[in-house]
């Protein structure tokens, strides 16, 4: 598409002001922003202060504990007809320096705000995108844009419009170790057209000696307009007859919107260089006749031994990729069709593309490997949530693929075990490493973990956010109980493990990989632990190093080892994250928020398994792992034989702790008044759609963040959704549901006794003895919480008794990692300022959706 400007319309310019006016730093931990903890906000926000040279504000990280205004010198990074760009490169000299010695990186981190100008020469109004590269929020002439762009992904920005003349942008300025320099760009440019293909074009497969690794394509488009935009189909483009192109079902993208639409792909002629599809549209309302754009995409042709792309439907309903290497000739010989290799994972680190070349082939060294060798992206450059929840799902959804791609490409070399997994990661894919093999142990033959940090909260300490209580830190810290692999490395007894990391890392300190292999050893696991003299946090051949490539050529032959283990363990955060270990799984726990155990000890004497649990309701048997004849005691109290009258099903025991404290096969059928399944977890429960999601409001004023959800969404993990406008409780989609609504406009929910009940003046909680308590709609009272839908699904309501509050309780959907988002929080304005001791309300429900009796009830 040609630019606005080029199209005969008069000329549009934007320039921002050199000088900005800034205030800080002050104090803020490790994601905390989320939850507001902004100081300023006691104040009624940096928005609503000018600018005054003698004024002082109290802060922590400053010298005699004031810092005053300032000004910083913005530079002009980018301008031309279509728009302008400004980099801030922020130093506050020594602020927080004195206390590293005692913190470490967080206390390094801070928050601050700077204020700009920029001016608009146009005579009209055009649409104008906004990139905000390492920005969490700002506000745009008193207008609040929440999200950001905090990785500087530039894949989904807001989309305004503005008149001629003077613009104020005040910027919150969040510094967060994780991410890079403190460096922070804003770009104001002019929207091309009403529809926008946006990321890279048409997403798609390689070409492997003729055939397409997988037909499965996607391309991405904004709506710029200011009226909601419906594809009508793709099509192959007028000048390209060789190409087949199906996509049956339109697409409504809402005014301002990203969506990504994906289609199938058949190629007439394997030998084209490039594909042509084109888009028909119209607006929806009022109806105009279709309009066309055309996207072309250059192939890549690959040979099938390459490591190349391919592309596969994640849960989410969108197109992921990964890259895939099959067992190479010299691997395969000796083998047959009905020989299988395992999977070797190769997991990123944070900011890197799966596609790249340092990742795509860091494996080139080690050519015959009798292994599968696949990199997954997790969906994007930081893996979704750091091989966590969304990205370990797109994992999985990589190695599912594999069989499909052996029929696609008509593979005829020996096929892939998925159930067989040997990862290996580097930094941020170092902890996905960790992450895998105490999630999936029953998978993992072995793991190689280079560089990988333990978990987010030791990479970069939580010590610096606001106060707040014991019992709101807990919940907090409860919802990140998944992530903490230090407290998870029981898991890993029995799997071969390597750990390497650079003596010289500034990135990730060795200290991880030297404590983890501590704990390795105290919860009876092994691991060859590598540190490397004179080597930093990366270096060429980092993948391949001689005990690496003595690992891969070991493990790859062996089978599962957990199967031969006569006592281990089995720790669990949440298990809709964690599978099985020793054919053990927990299904249910008793207390959401704390750990579960499950100990396991075989007596050959007597042909017993003995099974200990600690805060678990409910446990799955895998009946196919043992022989008949074996025994099973569970907490003294239980005995049955394994793989005899006792199963249910085919192949595993359900198996529930009743009321009575008695242990009995499980015969409860999967209902709504059951929370189980993908339902589990903290509010990222949210993220496990089997389907897109669907963003629903009840009336126009809030439809700007349902907007807002649906840009973070597709910006922090390429997910889709459908903005709908609906007084009722629609129920026809796949996938989760976010309800977003103000005072009573919220429909009741499909539990017909969940315990959190809205009206227009405030909200009500059912305690766990039954006791309503009341929470007027003073103080600009906000919620956030999950409750049911049918077959495992989830709707995640975000309600304000007004639009002020309502955007509070929206900054908490799941958008950024290690944020601690428990089932529900209710909140007020102050919040802003105190962060989680703002809460009035939080915790967990119980597998009966019950308020648990670890809830803040204020």
């Amino acid at each position: 598409m040609v630019p606005l400007a080029q199209e005969g319309n008069p000329p549009f310019s934007v320039s921002f002001s050199s000088a900005w006016q800034m205030l800080g730093p002050f104090q803020i931990g490790t994601r905390e922003a989320t939850w507001g903890a902004d100081p300023l906000e006691f104040f009624g926000g940096f928005r609503n202060l000018q600018y005054d040279q003698e004024a002082r504000f109290r802060s922590s990280l400053a010298i005699s504990g004031t810092v005053g205004w300032s000004l910083l010198e913005g530079e002009t990074v980018n301008s031309n007809a279509f728009g302008s760009s400004v980099s801030l490169a922020v130093n506050f000299g020594t602020a927080g320096v004195p206390l590293q010695s005692i913190y470490g990186w967080a206390a390094l981190q801070y928050q601050a705000w700077a204020r700009g100008q920029f001016s608009t020469d146009t005579e009209q109004d055009w649409p104008l995108i906004v990139y905000s590269d390492s920005i969490l929020e700002f506000w745009i002439d008193g207008v609040h844009y929440f999200g950001g762009d905090f990785y500087s992904f530039r894949k989904a920005p807001p989309v305004i419009r503005l008149g001629p003349g003077e613009h104020t942008i005040d910027v919150r300025l969040v510094y967060d170790v994780r991410v890079g320099e403190a460096n922070f760009n804003i770009a104001i440019e002019l929207a091309s057209g009403s529809l926008e293909v946006v990321s890279k074009g048409i997403v798609m497969a390689d070409v492997l000696d003729g055939s397409l690794a997988s037909s499965l394509a996607s391309v991405t488009v904004r709506n710029n307009k200011a009226q909601d935009l419906e594809i009508l189909s793709v099509e192959p483009a007028l000048n390209d007859s060789a190409t087949t192109v199906m996509r049956k079902s339109s697409v409504v993208i809402s005014a301002g919107q990203t969506r990504p639409i994906l289609f199938d792909v058949t190629l007439g002629d394997p030998s084209t260089p490039s594909i042509g599809i084109r888009i028909q549209y119209r607006q929806v309302k009022p109806a105009s006749f279709p309009s066309f754009l055309e996207v072309s995409q250059t192939l890549t042709h690959r040979s099938i031994y390459e490591p190349h792309k391919i592309t596969y439907l994640h849960p989410g309903s969108i197109l992921s990729y990964a890259m895939l290497r099959p067992p190479s000739k010299k691997a395969i010989q000796g083998s047959n069709k009905i020989s299988t290799f395992p999977i070797l994972l190769g997991l990123h680190g944070a900011g890197v593309e799966a596609d790249n070349d340092m990742v795509a082939h860091a494996l080139d060294p080690v050519p015959d490997l009798k292994t599968w060798v696949l990199f997954p992206t997790g969906v994007t450059p930081w893996s979704g949530d750091d091989w966590h929840n969304w990205g370990f799902a797109d994992v999985e959804a990589a190695v599912n693929y594999i069989p499909k791609w052996v029929e696609a490409v008509e593979w005829q070399g020996p096929g892939a075990d998925i159930d067989r997994w040997l990862v290996m990661g580097h930094s941020n894919g170092g902890q996905g490493a960790w992450y895998t093999l105490t999630h999936r142990p029953s998978k993992v033959i072995a793991a190689a973990a280079l560089s990988g940090y333990s978990s987010i909260q030791n990479y970069a300490p939580y010590v610096l956010w606001q106060p707040m209580d014991p019992q709101r830190s807990a919940i907090r810290d409860g919802t990140l109980n998944s992530y903490r692999h230090e407290l998870l490395m029981e898991n890993c007894k029995g799997i071969p493990i390597l750990q390497q990391h650079g003596a010289l890392d500034d990135n990730v300190p060795t200290y991880h990989s030297r404590l983890l292999s501590q704990l390795l050893l105290q919860a009876n696991g092994t691991s060859r632990y590598y540190e490397l003299p004179d080597k930093g946090h990366w270096f060429d051949g980092i993948m391949t190093t001689p005990p690496l490539i003595d690992f891969y050529n070991e493990q790859t032959g062996k089978t599962l080892g957990d199967q031969e283990l006569q006592s281990f363990s089995l720790v669990v955060g949440s298990p809709a994250d964690t599978g099985s270990k020793g054919g053990f799984r927990v299904t249910q726990l008793e207390t959401p928020g704390q750990y579960g155990k499950v100990d396991v000890v075989f007596d050959e004497a007597t042909a017993t398994y003995r099974v200990t649990t600690s805060n678990v309701l409910s446990l799955e048997v895998d009946d196919r792992r043992f022989p008949s004849g074996l025994f099973l005691i569970i907490d003294g109290q239980d005995y049955h034989e394994l793989g005899g009258p006792l199963r249910l099903q085919e192949d595993k025991v359900d198996l529930w702790r009743a009321t009575d404290g008695q242990w009995k096969v499980d015969n409860k059928q999967p209902n709504l008044l059951l929370r189980s399944g993908r339902q589990l977890g903290a509010m990222d429960a949210i993220l496990r759609t089997s389907g897109h999601f669907s963003i629903r409001y009840q009336r126009s004023e809030a439809s700007g963040i349902a907007l807002q959800i649906s840009r973070n969404l597709y910006q922090y993990f390429s997910a889709d959704a459908a903005i709908v406008e609906t007084r009722k409780q629609t129920d026809h989609a796949p996938g989760n549901v976010i309800t977003v609504g103000i005072g009573g406009d919220v429909h009741a929910g499909a539990h017909p006794f969940f315990p959190i009940e809205l009206s227009s003046s405030g909200l009500s909680i059912r305690e766990p003895g039954g006791r309503m308590r009341e929470h007027g709609g003073g103080g600009g009272l906000s919620a956030i919480f999950l409750r049911p839908l049918p077959d495992e699904r989830l709707e995640l309501v975000v309600w304000g008794v007004n639009k002020a509050s309502l955007a509070v309780a929206a900054r908490l959907v799941p958008m950024l990692t290690g944020v601690g988002q428990p089932d529900f929080v209710v909140m007020r304005q102050d919040c802003l300022w105190k962060g989680v001791e703002g809460a009035v309300a939080m915790g967990f429900f119980d597998h009966e959706w019950n308020v648990t009796k670890t809830a803040v009830l204020r």
